[in-house]
């Protein structure tokens, strides 16, 4: 069952790892309206571990006020992740999302992420262990294939027989990275294939990416964001069109973020090297906001101190 598109939009904040923890969601949600939910980077695979409290830091509810949060799971083994599904169930979470879909070549060669999409009966397998036994919803997030978008086309199909809350799509093969274009036609044939809700993700960087998106696709209306509101937190708000702000205005909000988190990275991180870690990953996206200031970027990757960066993002939101 295909969503309706009378609603208004629903938008997820994608994962990033190393980058949208708890913090970062809540400064981001703070400062700029229009998502109505993140997805958690996923949960590293810990076998039999109880997962306590330290482990689940990023997912606790106490850390994530105010943010609807999906946590997201890697594991592959049934009975693995049937625990820590169990245990996230125990802290009160009602749905989670399980990860088919990360790229990293570290990640797919141990057959998680989109490493497992080519082995289409594993999935199924897990599924068929988990399902029965799970009291919380389950939805997916994966990609188009890993070497080949026909195996997601295998897949759908069987997926067919699970009560998934929904399947979120990166319209991306797995062996691309974020490198190339997207498929939008290769979407649109998962959509032909299979009765599940979809969430369309993959580089929507503007508005206007959006709009030709919502044309192609007017039955869709759950849409996942991640580097789009990297590069423009505003984006949200754009797409539902509840911002009215002026460039001004806009840039005034940009540094209000900026600024608290760089001061709450300041008393959480453990040294000038891991803040501006942070930050640098931040600004290689953020820099699309500032028209014309690209040649800082080099400049802000160059730094290697709290002080020569804070007068280079000075140069950038200077008039």
């Amino acid at each position: 069952m295909h969503t309706t598109p009378s609603a208004p939009p629903y938008i997820y904040l994608a994962p990033i790892r190393g980058l949208t923890d708890a913090l970062f969601r809540e400064v981001l949600f703070k400062h700029f309206a229009g998502f109505d939910a993140a997805v958690a980077p996923f949960i590293n695979p810990q076998g039999a571990s109880k997962y306590e409290d330290k482990m689940l830091y990023d997912v606790l509810h106490k850390n994530n006020q105010g943010v609807e949060l999906i946590p997201q799971l890697l594991n592959t083994k049934p009975i693995h992740f049937l625990g820590l599904a169990q245990r996230l169930a125990g802290i009160g979470y009602t749905h989670i999302n399980w990860n088919l879909g990360c790229p990293a070549p570290m990640i797919a060669k141990k057959k998680r992420g989109s490493g497992l999409l080519p082995y289409p009966d594993e999935i199924i397998e897990l599924l068929e262990y988990v399902i029965p036994r799970l009291d919380i919803e389950l939805s997916i997030k994966t990609r188009l294939g890993y070497y080949e978008q026909a195996e997601i086309e295998a897949l759908l199909p069987r997926l067919n027989d699970f009560p998934l809350k929904e399947i979120i799509i990166h319209a991306r093969l797995g062996k691309q990275l974020y490198t190339g274009v997207t498929s939008p036609d290769g979407f649109q044939k998962c959509l032909t294939i299979s009765d599940h809700t979809f969430t369309y993700n993959g580089d929507i960087n503007d508005l206007s990416i959006y709009t030709a998106l919502k044309q192609t696709f007017p039955e869709i209306n759950r849409w996942m964001i991640g580097r789009g509101a990297l590069g423009n937190p505003l984006i949200a708000e754009e797409i539902k069109g509840i911002c009215t702000d002026s460039d001004e205005q806009k840039k005034v909000r940009l540094q209000g973020f900026h600024d608290e988190l760089l001061s709450r990275y300041k008393t959480r991180l453990s040294g000038p090297s891991h803040i501006l870690g942070r930050l640098k990953q931040l600004w290689a996206h953020m820099i699309t906001s500032f028209p014309g200031k690209e040649k800082l970027l080099k400049k802000i990757l160059k730094t290697r101190t709290l002080e020569s960066y804070q007068l280079v993002v000075d140069q950038i939101f200077s008039a």
